[in-house]
């Protein structure tokens, strides 16, 4: 008997059935039977499911004589289905990696409830992901299993069949089964959720919701929406058994509403001359299952209100009337708000002209990171060492509400867009970015504008992304060369960064090849540090971290890790943690399962290299960084045809790596799993790749930076700020050498091998 039996009902989907199948085929958790229904599809659907079946003894394929619908063709499944737990996945849609495992534990973790309720994304055809609006209805807190009655907010979600895991006892001994017609979840879920004797939820996106451009069946105008009208029948006769509390008829009593002036306020649905019909109808059900007595009451908002006593009097043209003004008045709020940002725009630009005129403050010096996504980066770490080496210049750091709490007390923050911004954009003597300032912003004679870039380059940049169009995409060069020209200094953290800058981003700027700031710190955190970053981030004593730092992949949308972290975490076992960080132009969430710790949000990349064992990456420039701490240092190179045919790379990573390289899941594993990914190999090819990127990041970057350019110290490097050699160097400490540091006590002197 399988946990779970997945039952996907195909009709008209060849063009997307392969994603569904391959969806379900490729989660970690893989004790199911995927029963797929041909519903006497038209198209390929049935020869692809035979496919599928051919070649995964997990899947059967059932065909239909003739054409029942959705509803019908899920009882056929149904009735072949054999597992603990029965899902349901529209044959378009796709479940999220690691979404059965999650499931499963879920399910052990709260003693196997009737049904289990999970989250999910609509996923847009232009490859924006939108998580459900309600997601806040799934948080997961005490009691973790409870009845409809202990939470019946969870009525409001979307009521879907697709978002849940039913137990198949449950489903059986209750008769539950789908009736035919075009609303055919509606009798279905709101019956179960009643009946059930206790939910669960999962806070997780399980399943990405595909929102077709065009072919959705609620979507299409037809009179077939009348259909929710007998739906609804059925309903109310379940409600209307003799198990049922009488306390349930008022609540979908309301959803029933919402669920009628939904159809017919949303256009598109209704054929024009029905819409009159639709109405009468849906005022007859009104009158029809209203509750009695003080149960008739309407609740929600005072717009919700009146509409459901229009409807009830049956005045459908004053409802036209006032879902007009309504939408009059939400369309004049728009129109406001924009018009409001325009004329809110010009004042500030106005404003930026007159501030450009006034002279500039030579102690004014303003900084900013990542699109004002907070404190961090080299930008940071220059603005810490201006405080400290130039107390007499002031700094501002520019970054939203969102980030605050990331800037060093007494650091001022510059809000994005506000009148105090462009004052000091206008008249600040030093600028520092590790991106472009905005096209509005136009230097001064007088200014200064250091661009610190943001990780030493692998792949293709600037200029150099005209051969690759798929990770360009509308970029504008010309634009991009006009920003280039507004650089007064390029920082470098090694040679190879120098070349590719002057060639990628042809300009008059002066290269600095003094090292990343950012990377000082490696160079003067002690074991303190690492095992006071490890405490707060929930790492055991003695566990090995392995930070995963995968890149952006141009060709794909979101964050789909390219590593199985789940088998991951179950090959290595209790003795490891995997801290994941996504790139940092994913913001959304990563789904990510519950044995690894997400460390997405953390504001510091350089305290999780610190924290961490072992770095696990791709082709993240991470790894030049993560080099300096001379820890090991894995790369996992899976897809590096395709990513250096979409991007362009500088050098063959594979051939020239920071250590051992993984070309599948199983040499990963194989790697981690054993001594291999610290053994005399890794150190081998570490110490080659450090000699080549890592001589200038001895902890003195950032002063060198300083004094340069807010001291005037304009000597050459080494009379600068002397360099310390690479063997003379004396990187943080790793956790187990921390460890060892902190119980020998502060008068006891570290090994050497300590301090490597």
């Amino acid at each position: 008997m399988p946990r779970f039996s997945i039952i996907v009902p195909a009709y008209k989907v060849q063009a997307y059935l392969y994603e569904c199948m391959e969806s379900v085929l490729a989660q970690s958790f893989s004790d199911f039977e995927l029963i797929a229904v041909n519903d006497c599809s038209p198209d390929s659907s049935g020869e692809i499911l035979d496919e599928f079946a051919d070649r995964d003894s997990r899947v059967s394929a059932v065909h239909l004589p003739e054409n029942v619908g959705l509803g019908r063709a899920r009882n056929a499944g149904m009735a072949r289905a054999t597992g603990d737990y029965v899902l349901f996945l529209d044959s378009d849609d796709t479940l999220a990696p690691g979404s059965l495992q999650a499931i499963a534990d879920r399910l052990k973790e709260t003693a196997e409830p009737d049904i289990l309720i999970y989250d999910y994304d609509r996923a847009h055809w232009n490859g924006r992901t939108v998580r459900n609006r309600r997601a806040d209805l799934l948080v997961q807190h005490d009691p973790q299993v409870f009845t409809l009655a202990d939470r019946p907010d969870l009525l409001r979600l979307l009521q879907v069949v697709w978002n849940k895991a039913y137990r198949r006892d449950f489903i059986e001994q209750r008769g539950f089964s789908f009736p035919p017609g075009y609303y055919e979840d509606t009798p279905w879920t709101y019956p179960t959720l009643i009946a059930a004797r206790s939910l669960t939820v999962l806070d997780r996106v399980c399943v990405h919701y595909r929102q077709r451009r065009q072919g959705n069946i609620l979507g299409t105008t037809s009179r077939k929406h009348f259909d929710v009208f007998e739906q609804y029948d059925r309903v109310f006769a379940f409600l209307d058994g003799p198990s049922v509390p009488a306390s349930w008829r008022p609540v979908i009593f309301r959803r029933m509403l919402d669920h009628f002036t939904t159809i017919y306020r949303t256009p598109g649905r209704l054929p024009r001359r029905t819409r009159a019909e639709f109405f009468r109808r849906s005022r007859a059900y009104y009158r029809r299952y209203r509750p009695a007595g003080a149960a008739a009451a309407v609740t929600g908002s005072r717009r919700t209100r009146l509409r459901y006593l229009l409807l009830g009097l049956g005045v459908r043209r004053t409802f036209d009337a006032l879902d007009r003004v309504l939408r009059t008045r939400t369309r004049l709020r728009r129109c406001g708000r924009r018009a409001y940002v325009r004329l809110r725009a010009g004042v500030l630009q106005l404003h930026y002209r007159v501030q450009r005129h006034r002279r500039l403050d030579p102690n004014l010096a303003v900084f900013a990171a990542y699109w004002e996504r907070g404190y961090a980066c080299n930008p940071a770490a220059i603005e810490a060492a201006v405080r400290k080496f130039a107390p007499h210049i002031r700094t501002a750091w520019i970054t939203t509400p969102k980030y605050a709490h990331t800037l060093p007390s007494g650091v001022r923050r510059l809000h994005p867009g506000s009148s105090a911004y462009w004052t000091a954009l206008a008249r600040a003597t030093y600028l520092v970015n590790n991106v472009n300032f905005p096209h509005r912003y136009r230097k001064r004679p007088g200014q200064t504008n250091l661009h610190t870039h943001h990780g030493t380059p692998l792949k293709h940049m600037g200029l150099d992304l005209q051969d690759h169009p798929a990770a360009a995409l509308d970029m504008d060069f010309r634009r991009l060369l006009g920003h280039v020209d507004r650089w007064d200094y390029s920082l470098s953290a090694n040679r190879h960064s120098t070349l590719v800058w002057e060639r990628a981003y042809p300009a008059g700027f002066t290269s600095l090849e003094y090292g990343y700031p950012r990377n000082d710190i490696f160079q003067t955190a002690d074991a303190d540090d690492v095992l006071r970053i490890r405490t707060r981030l929930g790492i055991p004593d003695g566990a090995t971290a392995v930070l995963y730092a995968p890149t952006h992949r141009d060709y794909q949308r979101g964050f789909v890790p390219p590593v199985d972290l789940e088998r991951l975490a179950r090959e290595l076992g209790p003795g490891y943690v995997i801290l994941v960080r996504a790139h940092y132009l994913h913001n959304a969430k990563a789904a990510l399962p519950e044995s690894v710790i997400d460390v997405c949000a953390h504001p510091s990349v350089e305290e999780l290299c610190l924290a961490s064992d072992v770095l696990l990456t791709d082709y993240s420039s991470v790894m030049f960084d993560y080099a300096n701490l001379d820890r090991p240092i894995v790369i996992h190179a899976e897809d590096w045809t395709a990513y250096r045919a979409a991007r362009g790379v500088y050098f063959d990573l594979p051939a020239e790596p920071p250590g051992l390289v993984a070309r599948t899941q199983d040499e990963l594993i194989d790697i981690l799993a054993t001594d291999a990914w610290r053994g005399p190999r890794s150190t081998e090819l570490r110490a080659a790749f450090r000699s080549r990127f890592c001589a200038l990041d001895d902890g003195h970057a950032a002063e060198r930076v300083v004094r340069h350019l807010f001291l005037g110290q304009h000597s050459p490097l080494p009379a600068l700020v002397p360099l310390v050699p690479l063997e003379s160097r004396h990187p943080a400490p790793a956790p187990t050498h921390a460890l060892l540091l902190a119980a020998a006590g502060p008068d006891v002197p570290a090994p050497t091998a300590c301090r490597r």
